[in-house]
Formats: C-alpha cells, sequence, structure tokens
C-alpha cells in the first residue's frame, strides 16, 4: 500500500496526487500570468483522517514557492486551509487574500 502523505506530480494531468491502493486524492494546478492557481482538490473517504487534504496543500505551496509564483488558492479547500493557517497567507496573491480572510 502507498504512503498516504507521499505527494507525486503528475504533470500530464497538472496535479498533485496522493495514492492509497486503487484510490487517487489530488490537488489540480495550473500557472497563469498572476501565479499558481489550484482550482479543484479532491479526497476520497478512505483518506479522512490520514492528513492528505494537508499533504497536498503543503505541497502545493511549496511546488508554487519554488517556482517563485503567489498561490491563487481557487478550491475552498485550499482556501480554508490556509486561512487556518495564517503563516501562508503571504504566498497568497495579493488579489486573493480575501479568499483566506485576511485584511486588505
Amino acid at each position: 500500500m502507498s504512503d498516504p502523505s507521499k505527494v507525486t506530480d503528475n504533470k500530464a494531468a497538472s496535479r498533485l496526487e496522493v495514492h492509497l491502493g486503487d484510490e487517487v486524492a489530488f490537488a489540480e494546478y495550473r500557472r497563469n500570468r498572476d501565479g499558481m492557481v489550484f482550482p479543484h482538490t479532491v479526497v476520497p473517504k478512505a483518506f479522512e483522517g490520514k492528513g492528505v487534504g494537508t499533504a497536498l496543500v503543503k505541497a502545493g505551496l511549496k511546488f508554487a514557492k519554488d517556482e517563485g509564483l503567489p498561490v491563487i488558492p481557487l478550491c475552498s479547500f485550499f482556501a480554508g486551509w490556509i486561512a487556518r493557517h495564517p503563516e501562508y497567507i503571504e504566498q497568497v496573491h495579493p488579489r486573493y487574500r480575501d479568499r483566506v480572510g485576511a485584511k486588505s
């Protein structure tokens, strides 16, 4: 069985993934001129309570930082996670900080 916290980059599908048996949790991403957009995240029930959602968000934040791009958290899961971890708000594109509860 795969490590439920090991995140891989499926470049062909433009998503970060975690595999557990036949199940796949993922965070879609795409680059645009403003930054790294995270539009959608899926974490199946088989992954609940294993920290997979957190692993995907942290990997996405690191990926964007390594690419020198601000994060655009269009996904409510991504935005909600960052809102609960304000130490990452500085990585969010200024125009999208309201999505994570940051004051302008």
